[in-house]
């Protein structure tokens, strides 16, 4: 085979392949809305799903956002990261629903300077657990 003819086919086979990536990629435009506000629970580290739990620890260092789903329920995680002391909480300030989507916002509360008594890092995270209505979740 000579090579003009073998780097056709090989860039015909590359763009093949990115065309059917493209293809099956999409925006969804979501509707920002609010519908309704949504009923949570704070979950307890005991009683976060073992698999979730796993998660949680390997990604707690750094800042993340995770979603979790069981048949009838939806967890949903936000962890800051690594802080250099405890005394830290997290506040909600939206959970919501949209036409076709759930929109979770919160925000991590330092530690009143007098309020410190922990100086070992902490590694602050939320759990909520709300009904799973099959909806993608935005972290604002």
């Amino acid at each position: 085979m000579n090579k003009t003819l073998k780097c056709r086919k090989t860039f015909s086979l590359l763009v093949l392949v990115m065309l059917c990536l493209f293809c099956g990629c999409g925006i969804e435009k979501t509707d920002g809305n609010k519908l309704k506000d949504l009923e949570y629970e704070f979950v307890e580290e005991e009683d976060i799903p073992e698999e979730l739990f796993a998660k949680i620890e390997e990604k707690k260092a750094a800042d993340f956002k995770l979603v979790y789903e069981t048949e009838k329920e939806l967890y949903v995680v936000r962890g800051y990261g690594e802080q250099e002391t405890g005394g830290y909480s997290i506040q909600i300030l939206d959970f919501y629903l949209t036409k076709n989507a759930i929109v979770f916002s919160s925000n991590l509360l330092g530690p009143a300077k007098d309020d410190v008594k922990n100086l070992a890092p902490s590694y602050p995270y939320v759990v909520l657990k709300t009904e799973n209505m099959n909806k993608n979740v935005i972290f604002d």
